[in-house]
């Protein structure tokens, strides 16, 4: 129906929707969400035109997206040079680039920006926590397993003292985080191609609750806790919320995942990692994300 009314308006001499300006429909697109841009880029070359300004693209980077490309080019990176490369380099480009998972801390962490939302998420590897007893092999073990992004979980077979601690550093844009601890009952693997888990080590989880616990650099505090249930299945449990004001100064956050009463063993637990997401995805949670 738009195609046969742009067909009639070119045969009587009408503007047709493709005819419209790119400043014009540059405005539009400001008003949409990234995938809203790309698809209608696929409109005609006008809009394609439009889709690829630095006006569009540049209102969807976080404000200070020169440091998040610093840290994605070079963990860290010289913030003076990635200043200029930012400034060098189409806008469109930069905000696919900080889509992409960068990797932080020697591949231990990663960040990246929701495509759809533009908000900033971080992962952090089991190997990059504080474990107690880690490595002691009579209580934790790096296992392989290919639903964890990093390939390989921390698996608790049986200890006293459980106690798991993290900290990360980031230049955080400004908004409300949700952090989360991703954690499975039992020890999953496959047999004959399919996937089954073994209940050999679980125990201990039903007795006293884990506690959770978050912290940030400029006074922030979260605490939460839960009995472990539900085994064979990978559960996110939320820790808390916190709120970063400032994108221009670093934020430290301390986290941890903690049953320390020794009246009782526990084990028959992986630890995948913590992740941080912008509050408007946490909303989005599935039957397995735990408050």
């Amino acid at each position: 129906m738009g195609g046969a009314a742009s067909s009639t308006a070119r045969r009587g001499g009408g503007t047709a929707l493709g005819d419209l300006p790119e400043s014009c429909i540059a405005e539009v697109m400001l008003r949409l969400n990234p995938t809203e841009i790309c698809a209608m880029a696929r409109l005609s070359r006008t809009f394609r035109g439009a889709a690829s300004g630095d006006g569009v693209w540049e209102a969807k980077l976080p404000r200070n997206y020169p440091r998040l490309l610093a840290a994605a080019g070079a963990g860290g990176g010289n913030e003076e040079a990635a200043a200029l490369e930012a400034e060098a380099i189409p806008k469109k480009e930069v905000y696919a680039r900080l889509c992409r998972r960068n990797c932080l801390d020697g591949g231990t962490k990663e960040f990246w920006l929701d495509k759809a939302g533009g908000g900033t998420c971080m992962t952090i590897y089991s190997r990059a926590l504080s474990i107690t007893g880690i490595d002691d092999r009579r209580y934790w073990n790096y296992i392989p397993n290919d639903e964890s992004r990093f390939r390989s979980v921390a698996y608790l077979s049986q200890i006293w003292w459980f106690e798991v601690r993290g900290e990360a550093e980031f230049y955080f844009p400004e908004g409300t985080y949700s952090l989360f601890f991703r954690v499975h009952l039992g020890r999953p693997f496959k047999r004959l191609g399919r996937r089954v888990y073994s209940t050999e080590h679980i125990h201990g989880w039903d007795i006293k609750p884990v506690r959770f616990q978050l912290l940030t650099s400029d006074g922030q505090q979260a605490q939460s806790k839960c009995y472990l249930t539900d085994p064979g299945v990978w559960i996110n449990h939320h820790v808390g919320d916190f709120v970063v004001k400032n994108s221009n100064e670093p934020l430290n956050i301390h986290f941890a995942m903690v049953q320390i009463d020794c009246t009782h063993t526990k084990g028959g637990l992986c630890v995948d990692s913590v992740f941080v997401r912008p509050q408007y995805l946490a909303r989005k949670k599935g039957p397995r994300s735990y408050e």
